[in-house]
Order: structure tokens, then C-alpha cells, then sequence
């Protein structure tokens, strides 16, 4: 069984199951704001670690398993509606499962199009008929896919990408951009909400 952290009210209407990226699990800061975030926005939010987080390991498990650990999570929601999230590759994970899983909406927080300096290995294949709608919130410098890449993805119309002045994977500018990291943070917070109330009606 999957332990998961929750934030939020429990009565809650609506439930967003939200997954850490590949080099921090659910405790990082950056997933703790957002979860926060968005559970003072009235929404319940799961948490949880994947199994390789839970073992210690570093590695990621295999994408197999990492879909397993979501689909048990949103299966332990209990009753109403779930939406999916997650920062980078717990983004990633969602938006493969979305379809199957009929969620009303995700939202991604730095997706992965493909691994740094590698810009030919792309992650965006199931993107084209994705069904579900999404949003993801991109920096513009992010090394995992900028802005002067992305709009040349073949992505559904389903998909909506915000992008953040000069901020990077997580979101962050430079200091000379005269943005900071938590204005974007808390722009992306009620980016999320509002996307998520607006599709679960």
C-alpha cells in the first residue's frame, strides 16, 4: 500500500492526486507550495511518494510501475472527483494516464518534452491525442523543453502551455528578469485551481 500525505478539507468536492518529479519526492518544497496552494484554495491534495522514493533508491522505477503507484493512489481517493498533477515526471505520468483514467482535467508543472541537451528524444508522442484537458505550466528557459521549441511539438488541442518569463524547469528567472520564483509559484498555484474548477464544473 501507497502512503500518501494529504492536504486540503476532507469533504472536499474535488481531489487532486499530486506526484513529485524524478529527483525529489513529496516532501520537496517546491510539491509541499503546491500542495498547500492549492488546498487553501479549497481542494483536497494526495500526495505521495513512488516506490523507488519509498525504497531509497535514486533511480526512477520504470514507467510500469510508476503508473501502477498512481492508478493505486487515485483508486484510494474514495468518492468524487479526481484530477491529476505533477511536477516534471510525475506530470509526465499523469498525462499518460489521464485518458484512461477519465480525470476531468491534469495539470503539469514543468513537463519533461525531452531530456536536457537532447532535444531529439522527445516524450511527447501520447501528447498528440491526448483527450483530457491539460495545463502545463512552462518556463520559458526550461531546459526540458523552451519556448522556442514546444510550438513546434505536435500537441492536442486539448493542451493548454502558460508560460513563465525567463523561468527555468521549477519555474525560477533570473534575478535580472525582475520576476521572482514565488510570484510565479503562486501564479502557477491559481493557474492550477482555476483550471482544475473550470473543468470539473
Amino acid at each position: 500500500m501507497i502512503a500518501t500525505q494529504v492536504d486540503g478539507p476532507a469533504a472536499a468536492r474535488t481531489t487532486i492526486v499530486l506526484a513529485h518529479g524524478a529527483g525529489a519526492g513529496m516532501d520537496h518544497p517546491f510539491l509541499a507550495t503546491v500542495a498547500r496552494g492549492l488546498a487553501a484554495r479549497g481542494f483536497r491534495v494526495v500526495r505521495f511518494d513512488f516506490p523507488y522514493r519509498t525504497a531509497g533508491k535514486r533511480a526512477p522505477d520504470r514507467m510500469p510501475v510508476l503508473q501502477a503507484a498512481m492508478r493505486e493512489v487515485v483508486a484510494g481517493c474514495g468518492a468524487g472527483k479526481v484530477a491529476l498533477a505533477g511536477k516534471s515526471m510525475g506530470g509526465r505520468v499523469a498525462t499518460m494516464l489521464a485518458d484512461e483514467l477519465a480525470v476531468p482535467a491534469v495539470v503539469v508543472f514543468g513537463y519533461p518534452f525531452h531530456p536536457p541537451d537532447e532535444p531529439t528524444k522527445l516524450r511527447t508522442a501520447h501528447l498528440a491525442g491526448l483527450r483530457t484537458p491539460t495545463l502545463i505550466l512552462q518556463g520559458e528557459r526550461d531546459e526540458f523543453g523552451t519556448r522556442d521549441e514546444v510550438p513546434g511539438y505536435a500537441l492536442a488541442k486539448t493542451i493548454n502551455v502558460q508560460w513563465f518569463a525567463d523561468g527555468d524547469h521549477s519555474l525560477v528567472p533570473r534575478q535580472r528578469s525582475g520576476h521572482s520564483a514565488a510570484g510565479h509559484l503562486q501564479t502557477a498555484i491559481d493557474s492550477a485551481a482555476a483550471f482544475v474548477a473550470q473543468h470539473v464544473g
